[in-house]
């Protein structure tokens, strides 16, 4: 489309993870080896590519609207900031955040829709979104998000069943008639020519929920794989999305789901020279959701509590709302009183949250 060029080849001389690939047809299918093979993705790297999910031309329309919202005056966009209140849904403004320890700001803006917002349309249920957002509300935002949405509730059934639990527990704690932070977002990275390879254009972070699926074009996406000695980039690859476990399912889990160390810097090569789109929808528990183990519901979580080095650690004392807010509040410039407000803003980074899994290493 006219909005986004032609864009040259990710470079064959970087360093890559290859993630396993996963066909969400045979998912659905229930095929054993797809399921085996999600199961080996999510339970040591914590990421995989997802084809053939039948949302390409939804996300062709997601990342047009976002185009829109991001060409609006910034004045009008700064109307629907998000805040600084530990709320996520609107607009955020490029430095908003910072990316690390030093308060060294961000290098994206993003618009975020709340999933139930989506739901609730044409009423409201969190708070109202610049025009292009309300516009393609229907036609666009709402069928991404239903298509997002049940790509990952497959996934989640997938989780319940080899985690020991029983069919619908997870679903329950994602229930879409309760609110949560769940929400879709629209990412724009303009070109930086001054920022080293190295330099994270969002920091070094753990993801705040349970799945995220990340459609994008460009290279930038880098992880770091357990027992490594650096970071890899991911390489995008067409028709496909990249999925990965947050926090709450490797809480949930006991620490057997890995939610993984990532960051974004900037797009490797002659990528770096254009602007790099990305598109993501992240499910999230329902506000109200205690984030702890469910040992109670399953022998095998029960076990991998037990033989965790700090058991207490897999149960917080706080609910996903709580979690969510403390994350997005401390990631704030404006909020910034010295390097702990970073280090409060953190989830389940810096630490090997996969049982059996190598040290994950530090973040950059």
């Amino acid at each position: 489309m006219s909005d986004f060029p032609d864009l040259p080849p990710f470079p064959d001389d970087v360093p890559t993870v290859p993630l396993l690939v996963i066909d969400y047809q045979l998912i659905k299918d229930g095929d054993q080896g797809e399921t085996d093979k999600l199961w080996e993705a999510a339970t040591k790297l914590g990421f995989w590519y997802l084809k053939n999910h039948g949302l390409d031309d939804e996300a062709e329309r997601m990342f047009q609207m976002g185009a829109e919202t991001m060409a609006l005056p910034l004045e009008e966009k700064l109307r629907f900031e998000q805040g600084d209140t530990g709320k996520s849904f609107g607009y955020k403004a490029q430095g908003a955040n910072a990316v690390d320890e030093s308060g060294q700001r961000d290098s994206v803006e993003f618009i975020n829709v709340a999933a139930d917002d989506a739901r609730a349309f044409p009423g409201v249920a969190h708070r109202t979104y610049p025009r292009p957002v309300h516009a393609r509300m229907a036609d666009t935002v709402v069928p991404w998000t239903r298509g997002a949405a049940a790509v990952n509730a497959a996934v989640l059934a997938v989780f319940d069943a080899r985690l020991g639990l029983a069919p619908g527990t997870l679903a329950a704690r994602h229930d879409p008639a309760q609110h949560s932070g769940s929400e879709s977002r629209v990412i724009r990275k303009p070109p930086t020519p001054e920022m080293r390879p190295e330099q994270a254009a969002l920091g070094a972070h753990t993801d705040f929920g349970s799945l995220s699926f990340l459609v994008n074009r460009l290279g930038g996406l880098q992880v770091y794989p357990p027992g490594a000695d650096g970071w890899c980039y991911v390489k995008p690859l067409p028709g496909h999305a990249i999925c990965n476990i947050g926090d709450a399912l490797a809480l949930f889990s006991g620490g057997i789901l890995r939610s993984n160390l990532h960051r974004v810097v900037a797009p490797p090569g002659a990528q770096a020279a254009y602007t790099r789109w990305s598109l993501v929808f992240f499910t999230r528990p329902a506000d109200g959701v205690p984030l702890r183990a469910l040992a109670e519901h399953s022998s095998k979580i029960a076990a991998a509590v037990a033989a965790a080095p700090d058991p207490a650690r897999w149960a917080s004392r706080e609910t996903a709302g709580e979690w969510y807010a403390r994350r997005t509040r401390n990631q704030r410039v404006n909020n910034r009183t010295g390097p702990e407000t970073w280090r409060a803003s953190r989830g389940t980074e810096h630490v090997d949250d996969t049982v059996g899994a190598g040290v994950v290493g530090v973040a950059a």
